[in-house]
């Protein structure tokens, strides 16, 4: 078999993706369409939606600084209801489920690649941990994040595979091209019955519940 290992991310992945409740949350606000996505990309890897993600501050300093992004933006934002509103509802999807249960039936390695962040003593990955993955990597432990090509470098150590031997998926392209660069698989995620289509044509063998023995 070419590949021995399978990294999945979180939101937007294996669960729904937090833009959802970022669309809600400018419905609700009266912002426009995509006001606050296009706030965190503008921000970059030093704004606050970064820093939170690896660390760098903490939920009351995340909430200030986001806030003042929005406003010089030219928009208002309540980040305390904005990240409340994500973790509501937060289930992960059935069949990305039978899809990793299926890929350990099958001996290879699955893991959670994913920027997130930290409230109190848990990270919003604690339940991940427990979905049927070899290892989660995650970036408010790590102090580094997506698309930092060492994260992907330390997921493979983790796992004990090269770049070369992975298939990764993820929502967005810019997390998807340092993976590549490196030697990745990669798999954009817009639809994902569609990704599992893709990841099943990669990988020859079926991701249903029923596969997971290799029935």
């Amino acid at each position: 078999m070419r590949f021995h290992a399978v990294i999945f991310d979180l939101g937007g992945v294996v669960f729904p993706s937090p833009f959802d409740a970022f669309d809600a949350y400018e419905r609700s606000a009266g912002l426009p369409d995509r006001f606050i996505r296009t706030v965190v990309a503008n921000s970059a890897d030093t704004g606050a939606w970064a820093r939170y993600e690896r660390s760098d501050v903490d939920f009351a300093g995340f909430c200030t600084e986001f806030e003042a992004e929005c406003a010089a933006a030219g928009g208002t934002v309540d980040a305390t209801v904005l990240m409340q509103s994500i973790s509501q509802g937060f289930a992960p999807r059935p069949a990305m489920l039978d899809a990793i249960g299926a890929i350990r039936g099958r001996g290879l390695k699955v893991a959670a690649l994913t920027n997130n962040w930290v409230t109190g003593d848990r990270s919003d990955a604690a339940g991940p941990a427990q979905l049927g993955f070899d290892i989660v990597v995650e970036s408010a432990l790590e102090g580094i994040r997506k698309p930092d090509p060492r994260i992907y470098n330390l997921v493979c150590d983790r796992l004990g595979v090269r770049p070369h031997d992975c298939v990764f998926l993820d929502d967005l392209g810019v997390n998807l091209k340092p993976a590549r660069a490196l030697g990745m698989t990669t798999i954009k995620v817009v639809d994902a019955a569609a990704a599992l289509a893709e990841l099943t044509e990669h990988l020859g063998f079926a991701l249903d519940a029923t596969s997971e023995t290799g029935a």
